[in-house]
């Protein structure tokens, strides 16, 4: 076989100025680009009664407490407990979480949180957290006759503008949950109205997310 001989174009800059400043705006563009691309994150901060101040509610009640825990951003979260329910807000301190939708959002069966709070973030500025949640479920119970808690993550929306809850994922049903909650964060909590906005059920609902919304 005969063979072709192989050349190297090398192409000539001052033939082709066009040329030369299209390369160079693209290259200029394309390190623009990566320079103004948002990046998203998380960190995580402990909600445990040990990493957080703890003070009762006030109303005598044994098992009625608050956590005041440090978070991200100057944030605080304020985790209230009355028989045996909890509710989860943020604020600049105690005063201004209380005042918050998410303070006054409550699930009707037992609940609780656990001691870890993901801080999803914009190019390092939060924006929402995800927690999951332990819903006590009555219609099934073990053998000691005790209700087993069902897995949910909740996404909460952060200042500014108020604090509430955005979306829920079924940690059963999806076993995606936590992929779904930190693209349900990223895509939907800057921009959800409290006042006006039902939650999203994200994925596929399950036992944990009917009885969250069965208040």
């Amino acid at each position: 076989m005969k063979r072709v001989p192989y050349f190297r174009v090398v192409p000539d800059w001052r033939a082709a100025p066009g040329l030369a400043v299209s390369a160079l705006f693209g290259a200029c563009f394309g390190l623009i680009s990566q320079a103004n691309a948002q990046t998203f994150s998380s960190s995580y901060t402990s909600s445990a009664p040990r990493d957080c101040r703890v003070t009762s509610a006030g109303n005598g009640v044994d098992d009625s407490t608050i956590r005041l825990c440090p978070g991200k951003a100057g944030l605080k979260v304020l985790i209230s407990e009355d028989d045996l329910r909890e509710t989860v807000s943020v604020g600049r301190n105690r005063a201004t979480a209380r005042e918050q939708p998410a303070a006054q959002t409550w699930f009707g069966p037992f609940n609780s949180t656990t001691h870890t709070v993901e801080w999803r973030a914009l190019d390092g500025k939060p924006f929402a957290i995800i927690q999951r949640w332990h819903i006590a479920d009555n219609n099934d119970q073990d053998k000691d006759s005790r209700p087993i808690a069902k897995p949910m993550l909740a996404v909460t929306r952060l200042p500014p503008g108020p604090v509430c809850h955005v979306a829920y994922v079924d940690v059963k049903a999806n076993p995606n949950a936590n992929e779904l909650a930190r693209k349900a964060a990223d895509e939907f909590a800057r921009g959800f109205k409290c006042d006006t906005d039902e939650v999203k059920v994200i994925g596929e609902s399950g036992r944990a997310v009917t009885m969250a919304l069965r208040r």
